[in-house]
């Protein structure tokens, strides 16, 4: 799939168990496909007029985490479509929490250079434990693994405390891949859910394989 042209899926959409937010410009067949594939609804939008909604949100099935530049009218259009999200406008310096936090249902590891009132703030939008992390020995954990309720994929040099720490954290078995033909950064080219994947189009045969088994879709 792509989007934009752009292999790098991960960086336009948001996706929960339930919810998948989109750019105002994708095509209904890709919204389709988005909705058939990870069985949510759909929600056409921007984050502070920008159509980078995967680099610049978190979310689980609790709640949203937007930057302090998101417009109310974004908001509300989608708190008028989910309204029993907890949402939380963190007013920090960074701002692209999709590839700062990395959550799911259970727990979420969060950028270790976010303070801890803001990793107190994730928390508490997202109803679960939040804790410092790094990933591969970088802190940008939202780009560096995707997780669902069902697994974690994550970069390839990932350390075995980090691999320790997000299992612990978030709960569910970890594995390691690539994505659009081997590209570490699996956050940027890859969206799901525990229902199915999406990935960048470039993304090879082995590279399915390896994402299928991390995220139980067999």
């Amino acid at each position: 799939m792509g989007i934009f042209g752009s292999a790098s899926i991960g960086v336009y959409t948001l996706t929960t168990e339930e919810m998948a937010l989109v750019p105002p410009q994708m095509s209904e067949s890709k919204v389709k496909r988005i909705e058939e594939c990870l069985k949510v609804k759909t929600i056409r939008t921007m984050v502070g007029q920008s159509v980078l909604i995967g680099a610049l949100t978190s979310a689980n099935s609790n709640g949203i985490v937007f930057p302090h530049f998101a417009t109310d009218e974004e908001i509300k259009n989608i708190k008028s479509a989910f309204s029993c999200l907890s949402i939380a406008i963190l007013e920090t310096r960074r701002t692209a929490f999709g590839n700062m936090v990395l959550a799911n249902d259970y727990g979420a590891v969060v950028d270790s250079r976010l303070k801890e009132k803001d990793i107190a703030n994730v928390s508490e939008a997202l109803g679960v434990e939040a804790v410092s992390g790094e990933i591969a020995g970088l802190p940008y954990v939202g780009s560096l693994a995707i997780a669902t309720n069902k697994g974690v994929l994550a970069h390839p040099m990932i350390k075995e405390r980090e691999k320790k720490l997000l299992k612990d954290v978030l709960k569910v078995p970890v594995d390691v891949g690539t994505v659009n033909c081997g590209i570490p950064y699996v956050g940027t080219g890859l969206v799901g859910n525990s229902h199915g994947a999406l990935v960048g189009f470039i993304t090879t045969g082995p590279e399915l394989f390896i994402i299928e088994n991390a995220l139980d879709l067999v």
